[in-house]
């Protein structure tokens, strides 16, 4: 099942995606925000997918589909979790999971435009698998991983690479408004299937710059919750983004850093795509309230 937010009619609300039509959840007993109906359990999970195949549908072209989790109560990335990428970034292949985190205020939406900050002129892009987690959970084992990943997304690990690198923690360098960008829905964990067999690419306008398999992952995705949870509980909502492979553009000789005007597509496999254009970052961005 691909579960999407999606605003229609000046209304935010969940719909289920059955190809160029989002079936809308809207006005059932069921809750109307994806944390809330990811928390409700299985039980809910099976109702969505029976009243999508009854209720309205709407066409994806008369929707805004938005970041499929509005507001993640976090949001977790992995570093050097794919071994071109440890290679050309002329580092060691890590013996632990590296992980970081983007603030929540950084998710946005599959097709939104993300920013370039005026401090910097080192933007990067990351294309990324990420696991959303349906089940609040702490000490999980990896054989029973799977049991608390309610589903799947495609993200981009929006990068300023100066502010990232010039201190040990990567969080003032992957955490700017907009630089998480995610969706375009989450597609459930029994449709998926094996999460380490899909074929994931980037391309910015129009070549391609990434193309991986997530076979590839040096940590997998069960292998991250066992870990993560071993520190802190996961709650319903967390989004982990499980790192990028090679191609990306600080590597490239010379590099080759976003500007203002770039569109990055970022696709995987039975999942879908995201398409983010660069803008400059807007003057009222600037705001104290």
């Amino acid at each position: 099942m691909k579960l999407a937010t999606f605003t229609h009619a000046e209304s935010t609300r969940v719909g289920v995606v059955h190809g160029d039509e989002i079936a809308d959840l809207g006005g059932s007993e069921l809750p109307e925000d994806m944390i809330s109906l990811l928390a409700a359990g299985a039980a809910a999970l099976v109702r969505a997918e029976e009243v999508g195949e009854v209720a309205p549908s709407i066409a994806l072209d008369a929707v805004r589909l938005e970041s499929p989790i509005s507001r993640p109560p976090k949001i977790l990335a992995v570093g050097l979790n794919y071994a071109d990428h440890v290679a050309e970034a002329g580092m060691e292949t890590p013996k632990h999971p590296m992980i970081f985190n983007k603030q929540s205020t950084s998710a946005n939406g599959p097709y939104d435009p993300f920013h370039r900050p005026d401090y910097s002129t080192a933007l990067d892009y990351e294309g990324e698998l990420a696991f959303v987690i349906g089940r609040r959970c702490r000490h999980v084992p990896r054989d029973r991983a799977h049991e608390v990943i309610a589903g799947y997304t495609v993200a981009n690990d929006v990068s300023v690479r100066d502010w990232q690198l010039r201190v040990p923690t990567f969080t003032m360098g992957k955490s700017n408004d907009t630089h998480c960008p995610l969706g375009p829905w989450i597609v459930t964990s029994d449709e998926i299937g094996d999460p380490h067999s899909l074929e994931l690419k980037t391309w910015v306008n129009g070549e391609l710059r990434q193309s991986t398999n997530t076979k590839h992952l040096i940590f997998d995705c069960f292998t991250l919750v066992e870990h993560l949870t071993t520190a802190f509980t996961l709650e319903v909502g967390d989004v982990v983004l499980t790192g990028t492979s090679g191609g990306v553009g600080i590597a490239m000789k010379p590099p080759q850093l976003l500007k203002a005007g770039d569109v990055v597509k970022i696709a995987i496999d039975g999942i879908g795509e995201i398409e983010n254009g660069v803008i400059e970052e807007p003057a009222e961005t600037t705001r104290i309230g």
